[in-house]
């Protein structure tokens, strides 16, 4: 893994952020308010959970908080479901998020590896 000084750097947090733009997009006329902030929070707290890990002192609270992450991660993939089956998105655009979701809960899980095998955080604020 390359050198990493900022959450903006970590290609999980980039793929949060575009799904989250994507949720925003497609629910943006739902009128299900209920629903719609649940896929909303939940979208946030994958890219913002993120961004919080990566700001704390160590690795241990880093990990604690991409755990919260991957589990809002799965939240968004299960709020899909209920998409699809209320109709407030089509059968196709809640397959691609869905296979987006995939992708990113493997990039996270990956992540998470990475961490319990490296001294990650530690290193990057002591400035090694």
């Amino acid at each position: 893994m390359g050198t990493i000084k900022k959450f903006e750097d970590l290609e999980i947090w980039q793929l949060a952020r575009e799904l989250l733009n994507l949720i925003y997009d497609d629910f943006r006329n739902c009128k299900d308010f209920c629903f719609k902030n649940q896929i909303y929070s939940a979208g946030i707290s994958i890219m913002n959970n993120i961004a919080e890990g990566f700001s704390r002192e160590t690795d241990r609270e880093l990990k604690q908080f991409i755990n919260i992450s991957r589990g809002s991660n799965g939240e968004v993939k299960s709020m899909y479901y209920v998409a699809e089956d209320q109709s407030y998105v089509s059968v196709k655009t809640a397959g691609n998020r869905r296979q987006r979701i995939s992708v990113l809960n493997t990039k996270i899980t990956n992540f998470i590896f990475y961490l319990k095998t490296h001294d990650f955080q530690d290193k990057r604020l002591k400035g090694a």
